[in-house]
């Protein structure tokens, strides 16, 4: 019995195989009929005996291609049409409402590799050899459906060679857009000072040059990195002058996992994510005896790893003996570059040397980061290999554009049942970051064709991001949801975990604007998608100084002591005392005292700024997170206690004092404990402090459910502690699972918000 059917695929189906997959399973089948690329997915007409379309819609489902995701796949039955061959059509846009998945870029494959370091193959040593497998993907994308017209592969046609394979349904590169080879495809230059250098073997020459103790500009998929030996202080030293970035670490490369085992410990999870396609750093402990550069991660008990991902990369360090900083080639806090003409203006006479490639990057793309926890990897930043990726959504949604956070921020697209947050953007207070970010929403609206109902932002009244927020409801003339910071923390954590029924929420960070007006960031929530309530939080302290106290940790330690102990200068501990000047400490005594410029905080990551500070760890930081980092770094897991605090009632919230805990702190400083246990036992503290409120909240509320979210619990000794806690006392863990628990989260958190407060019929601005 013949059948025919049309077959529409949605989901992440284009720039992975898809097409070919089909064609050669239908051969298999000995099926007929047509394929294309569409602005819905795929779409496709296949007929046949009904038995080989059984089983060939078996295998569809069972085995798609390693890089495909299918979400959804609709069939229609239609009259049969007496097909006498399977083809491919052209690509189709004709829809109004497209629904369009972009795949990430992926590392070079084992095949791909094989034939890298094969003499006998066309591409030996060919730095952009790819296949339909991997290489290229969003970096490259300029428009949907993905064809090569519609990336910067289009300035290289394919050679006959080349095109010859991407005809040949055998052939692995069949209809892989990126495809190209020495004679067509991108090529790779040096450059000195300016100046291009004519050299037979360019990357020999660059491996050279690194081992010397030159450092480099080096051409990537995403952007440029800056590179060195990090072996070489000297050179280590050299770029952090470039960057103007004094203590923020680097991240490093190796050529494989047995050389990474010889600076960190790499257990078999961390083997797996290290060589995984994605490719990101991940962050491992690293051990006692390090022979690196101290300067790579200064007063950090991690270093970040990542393996080469690109050809170029791997025909780099293979048998070089290289480790390599590979930090994003760009001034501290200013977005990552993708230009050529920028990176010779910025770097050219700054570096030894410019490794350039010909091939244009569109979308910029910094490294992923990873953090190795005993539980799972938890992000740090999602960016290449991972972004535009879509968190899947358990039900439909109206279309969104949330703007996110001021810092490491992300915007997310939404509609149907996909979010799509958008790579790292990083911290908009930056003119330059801001500019990249409002290019990244245009850019990445029209590959996706996405036109807001609503848009949503940060309660914060300053963030340039709700600035613009508002500027772009006034232009669409859609309304405009304004989401609390924590609130979006917390919904975006249940979002991942696909919870929709209310939770406890514990929202650790920095700074977040509270629906009260103050500065948040240490707080107890019962949250749903539509609202929240306050439960609890950290004590308010001053915030002497505002931003600055966020530079300077001593005065956060200060405003504690201050609010704990009162004016008397001789109640501060002598090492304390000892570092600053007396005038200091009566000039922010005066600042909180008038109020001037010291706004109250419940904020958790100032207290881990001020205990830091207290115990001679950071009085000053040269970037944000810097004294807790060091904080958790001294940490040992040998010591179980606690301090001791006080929870009080106020206004139906437990409010957290924890005077106790710094008068024990300084009794420990005074009697020589090591800083390592006064490290941990604040640590435990916080643990101890985040049950027993969760433990009070379920009492009175009967919700079991946990859900943490925040930039604290990037802190792995802090989050370990406190599920193995939580979880003892029977609660419902939640932590992020796709996205970082930092401000990147953020802007999926906005987007559910608002899609269910407007759905809700809760006014809304317009």
């Amino acid at each position: 019995m013949l059948v025919r059917k049309k077959i529409t695929l949605y989901g992440i189906v284009q720039g992975v195989g898809f097409r070919p997959f089909i064609h050669r399973l239908v051969k298999k089948y000995k099926l007929n009929g047509w394929i294309c690329n569409s602005n819905q997915g795929v779409e496709m007409e296949v007929e046949g005996e009904k038995s080989a379309y059984q089983d060939f819609l078996k295998d569809l489902k069972n085995h798609p291609p390693s890089l495909a995701l299918i979400v959804d796949i609709k069939i229609k039955n239609l009259p049969i049409a007496g097909y006498s061959e399977f083809f491919i059509k052209e690509s189709n846009s004709q829809y109004q409402h497209p629904i369009i998945l972009i795949p990430p870029d992926i590392s070079i494959c084992e095949d791909c590799l094989r034939e890298l370091n094969n003499p006998l193959d066309r591409r030996y040593h060919y730095p952009f050899i790819n296949c339909t497998n991997c290489g290229p993907r969003f970096t490259i994308i300029k428009d949907m459906p993905y064809d090569r017209k519609q990336t910067t592969m289009q300035e290289f046609p394919m050679c006959t060679d080349c095109a010859r394979e991407f005809h040949d349904l055998e052939n692995r590169r069949y209809h892989a857009e990126p495809n190209a080879c020495p004679v067509c495809g991108p090529q790779v230059s040096l450059y000195i000072k300016n100046k291009k250098i004519d050299t037979p073997e360019p990357i020999p020459e660059v491996r050279e040059r690194l081992q010397k103790g030159e450092i480099g500009i080096i051409k990537g998929l995403g952007g440029f990195h800056l590179a060195c030996d990090a072996r070489n202080e000297e050179a280590v030293l050299r770029v952090r002058a470039i960057k103007k970035r004094d203590k923020k670490p680097f991240a490093l490369m190796a050529e494989n996992i047995s050389t990474i085992k010889n600076y960190c410990f790499v257990s078999a999870l961390a083997s797996r994510y290290l060589e995984s396609r994605e490719k990101p750093i991940l962050l491992l402990k690293k051990k006692r005896i390090c022979r690196l550069s101290p300067d790579i991660a200064p007063g950090n008990a991690y270093l970040g790893f990542m393996l080469p991902y690109t050809p170029l990369h791997f025909l780099l360090m293979q048998k070089s003996g290289l480790i390599l900083v590979m930090t994003s080639a760009n001034f501290s806090e200013e977005p990552i570059i993708i230009e050529d003409k920028k990176a010779f203006q910025e770097f050219g006479q700054k570096v030894d040397f410019m490794f350039l490639h010909n091939r244009q990057i569109y979308n910029r793309c910094d490294d992923s980061v990873l953090k190795m926890t005993p539980h799972q990897p938890i992000y740090i930043r999602r960016s290449r290999g991972y972004a535009p990726y879509p968190v899947i959504l358990s039900r439909k949604t109206k279309s969104i554009l949330a703007l996110g956070a001021e810092e490491k921020n992300t915007f997310c697209l939404m509609r149907d049942r996909y979010a799509f947050p958008s790579q790292h953007l990083g911290d908009l207070k930056n003119k330059e970051n801001f500019t990249a970010y409002q290019e990244a929403i245009q850019r990445l609206s029209k590959v996706l064709q996405f036109e807001p109902e609503a848009i949503a932002c940060d309660l914060h009244p300053d963030y340039l991001s709700t600035h613009y927020a508002e500027q772009l409801a006034r232009q669409k003339r859609v309304p405009l949801v304004k989401v609390q910071h924590h609130h979006a923390h917390i919904v975006s954590c249940m979002v991942e975990n696909h919870i929709t029924e209310k939770v406890i929420g514990v929202a650790f960070d920095g700074t977040g604007f509270g629906s009260d007006g103050t500065i948040w960031g240490g707080e107890f929530l019962v949250v749903s998608p539509k609202d929240f309530q306050r439960a609890g939080y950290l004590k308010y302290m001053a915030l002497p100084g505002g931003e600055q106290a966020i530079i300077e940790p001593w005065r956060m330690a200060y405003s504690y002591l201050y609010s704990f102990f009162g004016p008397d200068l001789d109640s501060i501990p002598l090492l304390f005392r000892k570092r600053k000047k007396i005038k200091d400490f009566l000039l922010l005594k005066q600042m909180i005292d008038k109020k001037i410029n010291s706004p109250p905080t419940s904020s958790c990551g100032r207290l881990f700024d001020a205990v830091a500070s207290l115990i001679g760890l950071k009085d000053e930081v040269d970037f944000e997170g810097q004294a807790a980092i060091e904080l958790e770094s001294i940490c040992r897991p040998q010591y179980k206690d606690n301090y001791n605090y006080h929870l009080d009632k106020e206004a139906g919230c437990w409010v957290v004092n924890s005077r106790e805990m710094f008068q024990e702190i300084i009794k420990d400083l005074e009697s020589n404990t090591p800083l390592s246990k006064i490290a941990t036992q604040f640590h435990n503290t916080i643990a101890d402090f985040i049950l027993s409120i969760c433990v009070k909240i379920r009492e009175d509320s009967a919700i079991n459910g946990v859900a943490l979210s925040g930039g604290v619990f990037q802190n792995s000794v802090l989050l370990t502690e406190t599920i193995k806690k939580l979880k003892k006392s029977r609660f419902k863990v939640l932590i992020h699972k796709k996205l970082p628990p930092n401000d990147a989260c953020i802007s999926l958190g906005q987007a559910i918000v608002a899609d269910t407060q407007i759905k809700s019929g809760i006014r809304i601005v317009s």
